[in-house]
């Protein structure tokens, strides 16, 4: 099978490339594999990526950037997608050329906009694989609106939690669409595990304001009032750097908290820890949680949506405590950093439980997804098989009816909205 991923800039840093990466290279093992970078904007990727996985771009900003189509903006990526700015009308062409041209087995988008190029644009015979790497009810309104007219042409929707895919059965019709949960995949560590010695606290990730690393720092000046011979290290570059570095200065923590910068890979710098912090306001997933535990450490994190809490088995290997909560933050921290045997038993504990989220059963069910996907293109038929008597009618007559069908219903709706 051949499966081919469409990822918005393969040479950036971020979850979204972090785990596409790592499931093209569980997938090669058995696969041929590509990854299309709509954007370039360097020689290589920053992140290592497996050599048997082809990469290639189609708008490269080196050369590119004053492109007369890309000064136009886009019309088929969504206007209210958080990315549109970065889209043009050349990304759209080469995208659009890109899928008519493709010769996978299966197309594969990454983030919204580039589902709906995918529903849109991809040859009947090729099969549709939208990924969500947000949330439903994260989007705003009228990304929602384009993503219900467009996610219909879909074969199959994942999502990266179990509460986001229910909220996409449950407030968005999808006639023959298949929706599941597949979480992202982190490979086990190939380092020994954290010991739980080092007095070291560690957040990583990018340093925007919905992570609240300034709830992470205030939780932590908590601590090192009782125990100052702690550190806290927070690995990651963003917007909220400065911000970071004044609080840490205002709270006296300057020789107690280090600002480490981005880096890659953080496997070498979780396992030179001992506990784990997040404190986001929002959470799709959690990859530095999954990676954090992979490498031995507890993971003291806020319950936020929607990702923690299927991840963290609060009280046994971290703690999940309400968003935005400073003081049960510091008390959940203070908990571990007080009691060695219970920290070395929930390092014990995450490590084992974030085997869930290695790439060998994660990349089974994928494979599963993908090929009933494929098959189902072959057959001309949905995916999932609707039990109403209207659905069964298009699934019985495949996907051309049922591609029809969809094309008149949003050609009906344009005429009324005109109308009005």
């Amino acid at each position: 099978m051949k499966i081919s991923f469409l990822l918005h800039n393969a040479y950036g840093i971020g979850g979204t490339i972090t785990t596409t990466f790592n499931l093209a290279r569980a997938l090669a093992a058995r696969n041929e594999v590509e990854i299309v970078s709509v954007l370039r904007h360097r020689e290589r990727p920053t992140l290592s990526l497996d050599p048997r996985v082809s990469l290639r771009s189609l708008v490269d900003l080196r050369r590119d950037k004053e492109h007369p189509s890309h000064l136009r903006p886009a019309r088929v990526f969504p206007r209210a997608e958080y990315r549109y700015r970065q889209y043009s009308e050349l990304t759209d062409e080469r995208i659009g050329a890109c899928l008519a041209e493709t010769d996978a087995d299966v197309v594969i988008g990454t983030r919204p906009g580039l589902n709906v190029h995918l529903a849109l644009q991809t040859p009947r015979h090729v099969a549709r694989i939208g990924q969500e790497h947000l949330t439903l009810d994260n989007h705003p309104p009228r990304l929602r609106s384009a993503l219900r007219r467009a996610y219909r042409r879909l074969d199959t929707l994942t999502t990266v939690t179990e509460a986001d895919a229910a909220a996409y059965r449950r407030k968005v019709r999808m006639p023959g669409v298949r929706v599941e949960a597949l979480p992202n995949s982190v490979p086990e560590s190939v380092l020994s595990p954290a010991d739980g010695a080092a007095k070291v606290i560690i957040a990583a990730g990018r340093l925007v304001p919905v992570k609240r690393y300034d709830l992470i720092v205030e939780a932590f000046a908590v601590v090192a009032a009782e125990h100052p011979d702690w550190r806290l290290r927070i690995y990651g570059k963003g917007a909220e750097h400065e911000r970071l570095r004044r609080l840490v200065g205002d709270l006296g923590l300057y020789d107690r908290v280090l600002l480490m910068g981005a880096a890659t890979p953080m496997e070498a710098e979780w396992v030179k820890g001992s506990i784990a912090v997040a404190a986001s306001d929002y959470e799709a997933f959690g990859m530095t949680i999954i990676e954090a535990m992979s490498c031995g450490l507890p993971v003291v994190s806020t319950d936020c949506p929607h990702g923690p809490g299927e991840i963290i088995e609060d009280g046994v290997d971290g703690r999940l405590v309400p968003v935005g909560d400073r003081d049960a933050l510091a008390e959940a921290l203070r908990g571990l950093v007080r009691d060695d045997e219970w920290r070395l038993r929930a390092g014990r504990a995450a490590r084992k439980n974030a085997r869930r989220f290695a790439p060998g059963p994660v990349v089974t069910q994928a494979e599963r997804l993908f090929a009933e996907a494929v098959s189902a293109r072959r057959e001309g038929r949905p995916v999932l098989r609707e039990r109403s008597a209207a659905h069964r009618v298009l699934a019985g007559h495949g996907f051309a009816l049922r591609d029809v069908a969809h094309s008149a219903a949003d050609g009906a709706l344009r005429t009324l909205r005109r109308q009005k």
